[in-house]
């Protein structure tokens, strides 16, 4: 069972988050201005002529849109674990409330499970549901 962590601990994992998050947001905000200003969406929509480069077209604004999206999920992620240090309920797991390993929250500061109780989550939901008869 892994200890409760230390006030020096939960300091250095917040600056952690917030440091992350402000990359973050530098990053989403680069790449909404590279999507806005790139030239080959522009070019590429202006010669949009049938529905195969309409395609392509839609493909690269997907991805960029899906590259956006991710980085949004993460700054929420780090948003909740920040509440949650507010709370004082940072580093205790979501499904059992025991406390997360300092390692485990130092690799990855966001984690809301400790790690028995993550892969029991991962292998229950990994492939969503198998259809059954």
């Amino acid at each position: 069972m892994a200890a409760p962590l230390s006030d020096q601990q939960v300091q250095t994992l917040r600056q952690q988050l917030l440091d992350d998050y402000a990359q973050l947001r530098e990053t989403v905000h680069e790449e909404l201005l590279r999507c806005s200003t790139d030239e080959r969406f522009i070019e590429l929509a202006g010669r949009v002529h049938d529905p195969g480069e309409e395609s392509i077209a839609d493909l690269l604004a997907d991805l960029d849109l899906e590259i956006v999206r991710k980085h949004t999920a993460q700054l929420q992620a780090i948003e909740a674990a920040l509440q949650s240090i507010d709370l004082g309920t940072y580093g205790r797991c979501i499904e059992c409330d025991t406390a997360i390993e300092y390692e485990r929250l130092r690799v990855y500061p966001t984690a809301r499970r400790c790690f028995d109780c993550q892969q029991r989550y991962e292998r229950n939901y990994r492939g969503g549901s198998t259809p059954t008869l």
